[in-house]
């Protein structure tokens, strides 16, 4: 079936995950991500991270999956007018460089827009093109430390901490996937391109529009909760009691509170006046916890959310990477996939989290550095095996 974004032509110049996120997610609704990558060393995120030299990193395997790869060198005069021609053919170019990067090589948006009014031009900064903070460089804990994550997140009176998911970085790149669509929608109706800006700080903070709710009643700012949220809502241990033995139990309506204590076997707690609603229990949560977990610690994770969840009860039990892996329900669901790459083999990795009922997903694997260059070259500008040899030679791919 033809996939959502067939015949969209995306030209990848992002390095790292921020950008590459979001053009792996393009690349997996079925646009034709082309990455663009400087000859013989490619982008950093090839190389820096990887286990063997000479291999590429299972990071870039985790965010290049579905595209098709090319080396151009933009600091040389020719590969700057192989670019330009090459943005003439697309419908989207990204870049995440530091700022001033593109402007420097004399391919800035004006001059792209030019060329190809109808082109979507993404840039991702670490806080913006604009601003203060404007040429401040950023990672992903830069921006969830500037964009507020840190501040919501441990324990009350510990150091803030960061985040285990990269939101920064991955949370950007899917705040760009939207400002693009958005962007290619409108460009269907006015026949124009445009601008899409992405901040860092700024995606994260709008994942913390929740986290932060709280100041709005009391004027102070948001404080670290560590695990409880409700009551209950925390995390509780479970058999045999190792790193990730745990499961995660919330119940928010009378219903799944009443469940709970039928399940846990401990029906009486349903009329107990400590725990009869929730401020109730709020109020005696330590005594209320120790209850849960005498009947978690009976148990492995797995049987905690089988049982609860078969009882309406939400629990999540603590999967690690490995389990996460191999988990059956993300199997069957084809979330987990194994891919198999030139260099590394058999590789099992997640996959698309969108589905769409009439183009779904096939996963591929992420290309070795240059592995497309003829097939581009050759479709996107005609050139022939002698050119692509002289390029080559050149230094130029």
């Amino acid at each position: 079936m033809e996939k959502a974004l067939a015949g969209v032509k995306v030209l990848d110049l992002t390095q790292f995950e921020a950008g590459t996120s979001c053009t792996e997610m393009l690349a997996w609704l079925g646009a034709d991500v082309i990455k663009v990558e400087p000859p013989k060393m490619g982008e950093q995120g090839r190389w820096s991270l990887t286990d063997k030299p000479g291999v590429d990193s299972y990071y870039f395997m985790l965010l290049n999956a579905n595209k098709r790869g090319i080396t151009l060198n933009l600091k040389s005069e020719e590969g700057r007018a192989i670019f330009l021609d090459l943005v003439k053919k697309v419908d989207i170019l990204t870049e995440n460089y530091s700022l001033g990067t593109l402007e420097s090589l004399d391919l800035a948006y004006d001059k792209l827009r030019e060329i190809n009014p109808r082109l979507i031009y993404l840039t991702i900064k670490g806080f913006g093109t604009t601003g203060p903070y404007s040429a401040y460089k950023s990672f992903d804990m830069i921006a969830q430390a500037a964009g507020g994550a840190f501040s919501v997140t441990g324990f009350p009176g510990s150091p803030p901490l960061k985040p285990g998911p990269t939101i920064g970085d991955t949370g950007t790149g899917m705040h760009a996937a939207i400002g693009i669509l958005a962007a290619y929608i409108q460009r269907e109706r006015t026949g124009r391109g445009q601008k899409v800006e992405i901040a860092m700080q700024e995606a994260v903070l709008n994942f913390c529009r929740v986290a932060i709710m709280g100041m709005y009643s009391n004027g102070k700012p948001a404080g670290r909760h560590g695990n409880r949220l409700g009551a209950p809502g925390d995390v509780f241990k479970c058999a045999p009691g190792g790193d990730n033995d745990y499961c995660y139990i919330f119940c928010t309506t009378p219903e799944m509170w009443q469940s709970l204590c039928k399940t846990i076997g401990h029906p009486e707690l349903i009329t107990d006046e400590r725990f009869k609603d929730a401020r109730s229990r709020s109020k005696n949560l330590d005594t209320l916890a120790a209850i849960i977990a005498e009947w978690t610690m009976q148990r492995s994770k797995h049987e905690v959310m089988e049982t609860l969840g078969a009882a309406g009860v939400p629990c999540g039990k603590v999967l690690d990477s490995v389990e996460l892996l191999n988990d059956p329900h993300l199997r069957e669901r084809g979330m987990i996939v194994t891919v198999k790459h030139p260099a590394r083999g058999d590789f099992t990795m997640p996959g698309c989290a969108v589905r769409l009922s009439d183009s779904p997903v096939e996963v591929k694997p992420s290309p070795l550095l240059g592995e497309h260059n003829a097939e581009v070259y050759r479709e996107l500008l005609n050139f022939d095996a002698a050119k692509l040899e002289s390029l080559q030679h050149d230094g130029i791919i």
